[in-house]
């Protein structure tokens, strides 16, 4: 492939506004949920026939995931930059379990958890099909990092827990009950980890859940505040759509925006 063809390539891996860019990533995007949903599928007493399909249709989509790794550092300009970037390492860590699977190694089975992760890049402005605000972003943002967390925490815990406690962690759904409790520090105590590992992983989620849960539900509270603070007042110049209510120019390139009268503010 010559040079032109290398650039298209990192462009449409990377676009999110043209429908060539938007398809791609929209079937990455869908191949991630699937990938996530099998995981937690698989937890459940399912049939021997599903249970191989399941594997089957996952061993597929790490492919795909595995050509599309490939294909994003041979495109990239600066190869060791994007194999040093966040989103490269948790795409990495989401497809070492498909090249060494055949190893028993609990650590690289437990990474397969983290491609829920790989989701973040798709929370941007131009949404796949659609466009949303920065303050939609942001709320998106902070509610997925909030879910990813804990659905991460529940993959780890319920992998580590399960085959010596089938009884506390029986399904994906018990690992994410306990998660669930564990990090907002309830503690109902009805299930308990016995492993030292699935009890290191507690301390963990409780030391997130103290520091970081806290951090992300003050700053979706403040985002809230702010919003409901604004009113509908579209900038005749760059067409920024919601101002503070008491604002005479455009947050965004300074213009004078239109007088809006109270009485229209709450129509």
């Amino acid at each position: 492939m010559n040079p032109f063809n290398r650039e298209k390539i990192q462009f449409y891996l990377t676009d999110l506004t043209t429908p060539v860019g938007q398809i791609i990533n929209f079937v990455i995007a869908l191949l991630v949920l699937l990938s996530s949903a099998i995981f937690v599928v698989e937890t459940y007493n399912i049939s021997p026939d599903a249970r191989t399909e399941l594997s089957i249709l996952n061993t597929c989509i790490l492919a795909i995931f595995s050509g599309e790794y490939l294909l994003r550092l041979w495109s990239a300009k600066q190869k060791s930059k994007y194999f040093f970037s966040v989103y490269s390492i948790i795409d990495l860590m989401a497809i070492i379990p498909y090249f060494i699977g055949f190893v028993d190694i609990r650590f690289i089975r437990l990474l397969r958890w983290l491609r829920i992760l790989r989701l973040l890049r798709f929370i941007d402005k131009k949404f796949l099909f659609f466009s949303i605000s920065e303050d939609t972003v942001i709320f998106a943002r902070i509610l997925f990092t909030l879910f990813a967390i804990i659905f991460v925490y529940s993959g780890l815990i319920y992998q580590v827990e399960h085959a010596i406690n089938p009884e506390g962690f029986n399904t994906f759904l018990d690992a994410f009950y306990f998660s669930v409790v564990t990090m907002t520090t309830v503690g109902f105590g009805d299930v308990t980890p016995v492993s030292e590992w699935g009890r290191l992983l507690t301390v963990f989620m409780i030391l997130t859940g103290v520091a970081l849960i806290p951090w992300q539900v003050g700053d979706l509270i403040k985002r809230f505040l702010k919003t409901s603070n604004q009113v509908e007042n579209t900038c005749s110049r760059c067409g920024l759509a919601f101002h503070d209510s008491d604002a005479l120019f455009c947050k965004r390139c300074g213009a004078t925006l239109p007088q809006v009268s109270p009485s229209s503010q709450y129509q």
